[in-house]
C-alpha cells in the first residue's frame, strides 16, 4: 500500500521521471501561508489606496464642486488593483521561482508540467485566472481529493500538477572522473545552481547512468544536446577548453550535490 500518491511521466528526452504529489494537506498549508502574505500586501495596498484615493477625491471636489463619477471610477480603479494583486502574486512568483510561491517553497512543494518540465508563465497565469472558480465551494480542495492525479480546475486547464520536491541523497552511483571533479569549483563559483531543478538533476543522473549501454553516435550527441540545456539552465557562460560534454555533465552532477544536497 501507498501512503503517497506517485505518477510517472515521460520527459522530452525521453526520460521516465517518479514524482509524489503533493497532497491536500500540502497545497492547504501553503495556500494558507501564501494568502497571509497576500493578505498582508493588499492590506497595504489598500492604505495606500484610500490616502490617493481620498487626495484625488478631495481635488476634484475643489475644482468640479463633487461629482460621484469619479468616486465610481476610483472604486472600479480599486476592484482592478486587488484582482491584479490577487492573481498577479501567483503569477509573479510561479514565473519567477520557477513553480514555487513562498508558500510552496516552504512546504518544499512545486508546479510543473504534465511532461515533467517547469511551468513557465502560460501556466502560472492560467492557474491564477481560474483559482477564484476553485476557492468557490472548495471546488478546488475536492477535486485534489478525489481524482487520481490531485487536480484542481487550474491545473487541468493549465496542463500542471504539484509535486513534493524531493533532493538527491546518494552522493554517488558511478564512477566520476578525475578531470570532472577538479572542474567542481569552476563550477559552483561560475554557475547558479539553484536554478537547477531535482527533476533537471534526474534527468543527467539517469543519462550518466545508462551512457554506457548508448551507442558512441547516440552518446556523443546526446550529451551535447544535454549539455547546452543544463549551461543555459545554470546560467554558465564558458566552458574551460579541452572539457568535453561528458565531463561536464559528470562536473555538473557532482557539483549539484556538494552545494544543493543535503549531507
Amino acid at each position: 500500500m501507498r501512503f503517497l500518491n506517485q505518477i510517472r511521466l515521460l520527459t522530452p528526452e525521453s526520460v521516465e521521471l517518479e514524482f509524489t504529489l503533493a497532497g491536500i494537506g500540502n497545497r492547504a498549508i501553503a495556500l494558507l501561508i501564501d494568502y497571509l502574505i497576500w493578505g498582508f500586501s493588499l492590506l497595504l495596498l489598500y492604505i495606500g489606496m484610500f490616502y490617493l484615493f481620498f487626495q484625488i477625491g478631495s481635488f476634484w471636489d475643489n475644482i468640479s464642486g463633487g461629482s460621484e463619477g469619479i468616486r465610481l471610477w476610483l472604486i472600479a480603479i480599486q476592484i482592478l488593483l486587488v484582482f491584479i494583486v490577487y492573481c498577479g502574486y501567483f503569477v509573479f512568483f510561479e514565473t519567477l521561482w520557477r513553480g514555487q510561491t513562498p508558500g510552496k517553497r516552504f512546504l518544499k512543494i512545486r508546479v510543473i508540467r504534465d511532461n515533467g518540465q517547469p511551468a513557465g508563465l502560460p501556466q502560472a497565469t492560467l492557474r491564477a485566472l481560474l483559482r477564484p472558480l476553485d476557492d468557490i465551494f472548495s471546488l478546488g480542495a475536492l477535486l485534489i481529493m478525489f481524482t487520481p492525479k490531485e487536480k484542481r480546475l487550474g491545473d487541468w486547464l493549465a496542463g500542471t500538477l504539484v509535486i513534493q520536491e524531493e533532493r538527491p541523497i546518494i552522493k554517488e552511483i558511478f564512477a566520476i572522473s578525475e578531470d570532472a571533479k577538479a572542474l567542481v569549483p569552476y563550477l559552483q563559483n561560475q554557475s547558479n545552481f539553484m536554478r537547477l531543478l531535482p527533476e533537471d538533476f534526474t534527468i543527467i543522473r539517469a543519462y550518466l547512468q545508462r551512457r554506457s549501454l548508448m551507442e558512441p553516435e547516440a552518446r556523443a550527441k546526446k550529451s551535447r544536446e544535454l549539455a547546452r540545456q543544463v549551461r543555459d539552465i545554470i546560467l554558465l557562460e564558458t566552458v574551460p577548453e579541452g572539457v568535453t560534454a561528458n565531463q561536464f555533465l559528470e562536473a555538473v552532477y557532482w557539483a549539484y550535490q556538494e552545494q544543493i544536497a543535503p549531507p
